[in-house]
């Protein structure tokens, strides 16, 4: 059987000068310089990762054009999740605009950002949800576990809506601690829902300094237990992963994690479900 690609199905790149990287404060300085194709390249290669999905860093359409174009001179950019005002009237054209290019795959609203946790559902984002899922486009989820349960209500109202959730829904792990009952509930009742999958992503920095296999193997557990490796997909969240470790260090950690896991489940994780969710080309 052909192994799928390596993918790695989560990362970023920015070009400071552009200007609308809001969240980029003081805080993230080590971080904030520009991150480009280029940066990235010899470590993909150094990995073996034959393709990427890139991801939204900021709430403009302007960004997602400046991804695309990236992703039109790269051909190892496999996918582009941009960003949409989903509470736009006007966002299905934007929707077949960027839909011209190939590489669009779907949009991610910044939930974690938006002080509304019901935002997601409200009647002008959910009919703007229903013409995505009609475009074949998928949802990133960047969510906390304060929305766990809204997300759930809007994919019962979008049955035909294929979401990820990213960074495994940033459960609070830092300093070692549980990652708590809300969280747990949560993710398992969205993953009893066949067109939710999960992004194994994100959780070097929700856990902080000292980050270890043994530290979050908890919540990879309880993921891939609930999802199945035919569910997950592996993905750096490079650049921001520098904040607290670096590619290397999550590979090996990743491996360290899914070794228990069958050579067709390491597969899947590491590409196939990427793949698949997201409609990528081979090769």
């Amino acid at each position: 059987m052909v192994q799928p690609d390596r993918i790695d199905a989560h990362q970023h790149f920015w070009q400071i000068a552009r200007g609308d990287y809001d969240w980029m404060t003081d805080d993230v300085a080590a971080i904030r310089r520009d991150f480009l194709p280029a940066d990235s390249a010899p470590v993909l290669q150094r990995h073996g990762i034959a393709g990427t999905v890139v991801v939204q860093a900021a709430a403009t359409v302007a960004e997602t054009d400046f991804l695309l174009s990236l992703a039109q001179d790269h051909d190892w950019i496999k996918g582009v999740v941009g960003w949409v005002d989903l509470a736009d009237p006007e966002a299905v054209q934007t929707f077949d605009r960027l839909s011209e290019h190939p590489a669009f795959k779907g949009v991610r609203p910044m939930l974690q950002d938006i002080s509304d946790t019901r935002w997601i559902a409200h009647p002008a984002v959910i009919a703007n949800l229903h013409e995505l899922a009609e475009r074949g486009l998928r949802l990133d989820a960047l969510v906390t576990p304060r929305h766990l349960d809204v997300l759930a209500e809007v994919a019962q109202q979008v049955p035909s809506l294929q979401i990820v959730i990213d960074h495994c829904a940033k459960p609070v792990i830092a300093g070692g601690a549980d990652a708590g009952d809300l969280w747990r509930r949560g993710l398992a009742r969205l993953a009893e829902m066949p067109q939710i999958m999960c992004k194994m992503s994100g959780l070097a920095n929700e856990a902080g300094p000292g980050w270890a296999a043994d530290t979050l193997r908890p919540v990879v557990d309880h993921v891939l237990g609930h999802f199945s490796a035919q569910r997950v997909m592996w993905g750096s969240d490079w650049p921001v992963l520098n904040l607290a470790g670096d590619y290397d260090r999550w590979r090996s950690v990743s491996d360290e994690l899914f070794a228990p896991l069958i050579k067709a489940d390491r597969a899947a994780v590491y590409g196939g479900t990427a793949q698949r969710f997201y409609g990528l080309d081979a090769g």
